[in-house]
């Protein structure tokens, strides 16, 4: 496996990171533990070292997973966890809209660090931006844990470019994760540009497109009501059948490099900046051996360009989240 420095950090991680959301929240009931922790144990061993998290994603379930199948590998790994909502007060995973109020992220970075069973938090995002408490705000109380020894890198996620530079001249961001993928490019226009200018990696979430560019879904897929994409306006059948186009294409460039839909997709984010590093997840070994199989994949620049041509001329069909939940992006 190859590894891959986030900017100007020096915090240096596997080419391809390993998202953990769907192991237990998300994307149906959550799934058996000792399961999910063969899967961690798979990507160690096949060099994945950077690994999401979110206390949102189920507070004593996913980062009580991580800390338990990663256990053994203390100290040679990466992981990244989150902070910026209120849970809900019940319990259950999700939450009760947004809190990055300072004391509330020095709250949520002690109780991750005792989940997670780690000394510091590798890299500790603000999971979306609070638009009721000043980025600076929030910066100055990462900043304090950074010189605290319980957090090690700032990073945030869906924001403005402008956001992200205002906090950077608080305390320097070390990567940003936003949705990136062949079917939303919404991070092109400014927030790439400026991430490249300031030197911060940038960590696309959902790089298969939540499974669809993975040529095993369309129309006729059925999604389970405790599926979150059951919500979303792209993953309607009208939409998936529209957007098929884009999962075609992947499978005819796939087809002159012996390669599958899922791994051109994230061959196309390889080669687009060596500071990127996408984070799919998965909860199965043979996806996730797949999905490696990317790294050695190589787009020349006239695969990149056959892509980008073709990729104009396919108009994404659906909104990527309900409008509330948009709402809460800032790009």
């Amino acid at each position: 496996m190859q590894s891959r420095k986030l900017g100007k950090s020096g915090l240096e991680v596997s080419a391809l990171g390993l998202g953990c959301m769907g192991m237990s929240f998300s994307y149906g009931p959550p799934h058996d533990k000792q399961e999910m922790i063969k899967v961690l144990h798979a990507a160690v061993d096949r060099g994945i070292t950077f690994f999401d998290t979110a206390e949102v994603y189920g507070p004593h379930t996913n980062e009580n997973l991580l800390a338990e199948g990663l256990a053994p590998y203390k100290g040679k790994v990466v992981i990244a966890t989150k902070f910026g909502f209120n849970l809900n007060l019940d319990g259950s995973p999700g939450w009760q809209g947004l809190n990055s109020r300072p004391e509330r992220i020095k709250a949520v970075a002690d109780a991750s660090l005792k989940r997670l069973k780690v000394d510091a938090i590798d890299l500790f995002y603000q999971h979306r931006v609070d638009p009721d408490v000043p980025i600076e705000d929030v910066a100055g109380a990462v900043k304090d844990l950074i010189e605290a020894g319980k957090v090690k890198h700032f990073g945030m996620s869906e924001a403005a470019a402008k956001t992200i530079r205002r906090a950077h001249a608080v305390q320097p961001v070390t990567a940003v994760q936003s949705e990136y993928s062949l079917w939303t490019r919404g991070p092109e226009a400014e927030v790439l540009p400026m991430l490249e200018e300031l030197g911060i990696g940038f960590v696309p979430y959902s790089p298969l497109g939540k499974g669809f560019l993975t040529g095993k879904m369309d129309e006729n897929t059925k999604l389970d009501k405790t599926d979150f994409r059951s919500t979303l306006p792209r993953f309607t059948p009208e939409a998936m059948k529209a957007n098929q186009a884009l999962v075609d294409l992947l499978g005819t460039i796939g087809k002159s490099k012996n390669a599958t839909p899922a791994q051109i997709a994230l061959a196309w984010l390889l080669a687009l900046k060596p500071w990127i590093v996408p984070i799919p997840g998965t909860t199965k070994v043979h996806r996730l051996e797949e999905n490696i199989g990317a790294v050695a994949i190589e787009l020349t620049p006239d695969d990149l360009k056959q892509i980008e041509e073709a990729a104009s001329q396919i108009k994404v069909e659906g909104a990527r989240y309900p409008e509330h939940i948009e709402k809460m992006t800032g790009l």
